[in-house]
């Protein structure tokens, strides 16, 4: 296989969004502006409430994989999706991408995962996620000539929900160190991280290379009150950590050196998708060698491309959006 510059795993999901009101928010009964994983049964309860909506191709981690392809980088993504409408659209918009995709279809009964994103009037984002098939994801998915030839295999930590899900992050992440390369991981959520705090330091202390994490993930994950609590605590744990402060930019440190960088400016429509591509655009710089400082800008440049419309992939080419960057 040719070599690739990032393999992405995770959930593979296709988003349902719909603009509603904060009193719909608070009808459904949701922790507004987080994830809530909810069965089959609420999952079609919530989106019969919905307005019209739009269905789009998402997943965390397949977002990114579109994104790095943007840019013009190499990327596969590996994730479980059924025989049925959503699992052939799914499949199709990201090949479209060009993102390679080539784990099978499952065979279980369950369907297609999806996540309904509920976009309030401030452009938060409140979603609800059923998983469906995408958590019979498992170890013998992991395909060591894919995970082998990636420069940097990243992971989704909304994986960590699913005890299967574990085992293969753990076999992809070895696969990775034993062929040279690197191994990142985003924290995905304020609340995975409370249920799995204990368990993605020990994997962040001993497997992870590169870490994303928003303010609010990196506080909890250290249990601290500022800051500058938590950057002298990750700075020390994996080789390079890049933290997003939303409006305020993000920090990316990697021992001594620590770039601030400033957030691209945009107009805010949607934030969904808004870590996914910051993370798409960090990781094709880094896979491309590029210093830390443009690394940051290029990530600055990809999440406010995907927050000024809706949905969680680029609409505009992220090549060209970067070539005035790399010129500077």
């Amino acid at each position: 296989m040719t070599r690739l510059d990032v393999v992405t795993i995770g959930n593979a999901l296709v988003d349902v969004l719909s603009y509603e009101d904060d009193d719909f928010v608070a009808r459904v009964g949701v922790e507004r502006g987080a994830t809530t994983m909810v069965d089959a049964t609420r999952s079609e309860e919530i989106y019969r409430e919905m307005g019209p909506a739009t269905e789009v191709s998402g997943g965390s981690a397949a977002n990114t994989a579109a994104g790095v392809a943007s840019f013009g980088g190499s990327a596969a993504f590996v994730g479980r999706v059924a025989d049925d409408a959503f699992g052939k659209i799914f499949a199709h918009d990201l090949r479209s991408a060009g993102v390679t995709f080539e784990s099978p279809f499952s065979g279980n009964d369950l369907p297609t995962g999806r996540c309904l994103v509920i976009v309030t009037p401030d452009a938060q984002r409140t979603m609800c996620t059923y998983l469906g098939t995408a958590s019979a994801l498992d170890a013998q998915y992991i395909a060591p000539d894919i995970v082998g030839n990636a420069l940097v295999t990243y992971l989704e930590g909304y994986l960590w929900d699913q005890p299967e899900a574990k085992a293969a992050i753990r076999k992809a992440a070895e696969l990775a160190h034993r062929g040279g390369q690197r191994v990142a991981l985003t924290l995905s959520d304020p609340f995975c991280v409370e249920r799995h705090r204990g368990e993605f330091t020990e994997l962040i202390d001993g497997n992870v290379d590169i870490l994303f994490a928003n303010e609010q993930e990196i506080l909890s994950l250290y249990q601290v009150d500022s800051f500058d609590e938590a950057l002298a605590h990750v700075r020390g744990a994996c080789e390079v950590a890049a933290l997003t402060r939303g409006s305020r930019g993000s920090v990316i440190v990697a021992g001594d050196d620590v770039q601030v960088i400033e957030a691209h400016p945009t107009q805010v429509v949607d934030t969904t998708g808004a870590g996914d591509l910051y993370a798409a655009g960090f990781l094709y710089g880094f896979t491309q060698q590029r210093p830390l400082e443009m690394c940051g800008r290029l990530a600055s440049l990809a999440a406010a491309e995907v927050i000024s419309h809706l949905g969680a992939r680029p609409e505009t080419s992220l090549r060209e959006l970067a070539s005035r960057v790399l010129a500077t």
